[in-house]
């Protein structure tokens, strides 16, 4: 289920339904294949001639511009994808894998159809698995495992980091970079950021306007090396995005105490006339952006396109500021804004919870669209959170000789005092009984004065987001929930079984919507499942926390058909491996034993 809107330029009539050039107000997206309408939006990505859309389940649609309708839509045949990114001439596409598959002009000019994979054109083999993908305006830079930045693409103003007399192109990845923790640039810019992991802030490339913020002292047009920046506003840098002359920064103050208080604020350089401080000269260094529509309200999300940008907050506001002359503001008209304005917001379906919108702005146009926390990809991490036997990573010995299995992250920052040593903690056990233990384990487990930096080696650990560790406080550490709505209670033949709903959403798009909906009941149900048999309940319960099948079951023809049904009924995300494949290989091999 999807909700998606779109303001300005519009050269995607097929998709929009109109043949209206300008679209001043937000109108819903309706895909011609009704299967798109109930798929979830994970991401969009334009540019003046396309529109990307990828779905949660890995699967990509694009739309072209109207003079190419005959070709709408398109799905790109690449699987398990995660990020899309587009540019004025080039498109790149990361899979799960760590491949980065790209097409285009600048990057295949025999066949600029066809899709090659540029990450296997890196010459360090040890460098070829990619994190993260990020597109300038005419080239893509790639942050690989290894924290190395590498670019491919146009040069001409030196957005790679290079003389462009000497380099005006590259047409295999260059090494731009070490020690990067991210990259930030606009699919419309010909300037780059790179942010390495002391929080110090490079760029280089076009540079006109002062929008790479080096101050008033380097107003060269290009900047041909990756330049420090100095003078960078206190606080973490959460984001940067680029338009052609002009950026955005979005710094978040990690000591703000104050509950009201304004923690994250919105900084910008460069062009006078579309980075929102409403001056008349141009801004040569990063200077916040003052507003009364910002006090005490905390910024979600934003996007900068070509020449305008839109900002989504807490408090159910969008705020926009720059060119408007097709109407992506959204307001309604035409009018050129110099400074932020608030925008009305149409009545979204889910705009209890407005932390899952997202807004994407292509060169003329706007996306706002729905899009919760995905959690497939962090499963095999996340699980180990929780207290299984088969996940436990420390042991603690009873009186009695018992043997207590915990894990160590958890217990590291549930004790109030960090400097007790895990080996001081085990002497504790050696003196109490199993009962005692059990009750000391479940008084750290429950305990809601939890340490923070738990959630920040969380984040680190899973290389997650905030959005997902938001989540993650709010329903398993249970930040804002009763202790006993932690767990959700399936029931069959009179036997009880506690499900953490944190594992259901992950492995459920059923419970996933029941969870995360604002319009569901989310109490602690009790769902009968008596119609399984015991050991395909068995089977689905450890799929469901292990994504792996429990050994030493005899697989039967008769199981395989329950479990597919309570695979569908589960609506279980079937991400590789897949449990029914899995089942028939196993059912296989077992015959060939006999």
């Amino acid at each position: 289920m999807n909700e998606s809107l779109f303001f300005g330029l519009n050269q995607l009539p097929i998709l929009l339904k109109t043949e209206s050039r300008k679209i001043t107000k937000p109108i819903q997206i309706k895909f011609e294949n009704e299967n798109e309408n109930e798929k979830q939006i994970k991401q969009i990505s334009s540019s003046g001639f396309s529109a990307v859309f990828l779905f949660e389940n890995g699967e990509v649609i694009k739309y072209l511009k109207g003079n190419d309708s005959k070709q709408n839509p398109q799905k790109i045949q690449i699987e398990n994808i995660q990020k899309v990114t587009v540019d004025i001439e080039n498109e790149a596409i990361l899979t799960i894998e760590g491949n980065v598959f790209a097409k285009g002009e600048d990057i295949n000019p025999n066949n600029k159809k066809e899709f090659i994979n540029i990450s296997s054109l890196i010459e360090d083999k040890n460098d070829r698995i990619i994190e993260d993908i990020v597109c300038g305006a005419y080239s893509i830079y790639l942050l690989t495992s290894n924290h190395n930045v590498y670019g491919i693409g146009f040069n001409q103003s030196g957005q790679l980091g290079f003389d462009s007399e000497t380099l005006e192109i590259a047409e295999k990845p260059i090494l731009m970079m070490k020690n990067v923790s991210k990259i930030f640039s606009g699919n419309t810019s010909n300037h780059v950021f790179l942010l390495n992991s002391n929080q110090e802030l490079f760029g280089c490339g076009y540079n006109q306007y002062g929008q790479l913020g080096l101050g008033e002292s380097r107003k060269d047009w290009q900047i041909k090396k990756l330049t420090k920046i100095q003078n960078i506003p206190k606080g973490k840098i959460i984001d940067i995005q680029s338009g052609e002359s002009f950026s955005i920064m979005l710094i978040e103050n990690e000591n703000q105490k104050r509950k009201n208080k304004q923690k994250r604020k919105l900084y910008s350089c460069g062009d006078h006339k579309f980075n929102g401080l409403g001056k008349n000269e141009d801004t040569y260094e990063f200077t916040e952006i003052k507003k009364s529509l910002f006090e005490n309200d905390n910024i979600i999300d934003f996007s900068v396109g070509y020449s305008h940008t839109l900002i989504l907050t807490s408090k159910k506001k969008m705020i926009g500021f720059g060119d408007n002359d097709f109407g992506q503001l959204g307001t309604g008209d035409i009018k050129y804004q110099t400074k932020p304005i608030q925008i009305e917001l149409p009545k979204l379906r889910f705009n209890e919870d407005i932390s899952n919108y997202h807004i994407s702005c292509g060169f003329r146009n706007s996306f706002l669209y729905y899009s919760p926390p995905y959690f497939s990809n962090l499963e095999e991490d996340l699980i180990k959170l929780f207290r299984r036997k088969e996940f436990c990573n420390i042991s603690f010995k009873t009186e009695n000789g018992e043997i207590i299995e915990a894990h160590k992250l958890i217990l590291k920052y549930r004790l109030k005092d960090e400097k007790i040593k895990l080996k001081n903690f085990k002497k504790l056990f050696q003196n109490k009984s199993i009962k005692e233990s059990n009750q000391i384990f479940e008084m750290i487990y429950s305990n809601k004065d939890t340490n923070p930096k738990l959630y920040y080696e969380i984040k680190e650990i899973i290389n997650s987001n905030e959005k997902i560790e938001e989540t993650m406080k709010k329903i398993y550490l249970n930040e804002n929930e009763n202790e006993n709505e932690k767990d959700f209670i399936i029931e069959r033949k009179e036997k009880q079984y506690k499900f953490p709903k944190l594992i259901l959403i992950m492995r459920s798009e059923l419970y996933r919507g029941m969870f995360l909906s604002v319009t569901n009941d989310t109490s602690n149900k009790v769902t009968d499942y008596s119609e399984l048999s015991n050991k395909s309940f068995q089977i689905l319960e450890y799929w469901i926390y292990s994504n792996q099948i429990k050994d030493g079951i005899q697989i039967t023809k008769e199981m395989i058909n329950e479990i597919q049904i309570g695979i569908d009924y589960f609506q279980l995300n079937q991400t590789n491996p897949n449990l029914f494949d899995l089942l028939i290989k196993k059912f296989n091999n077992q015959k060939r034993k006999k």
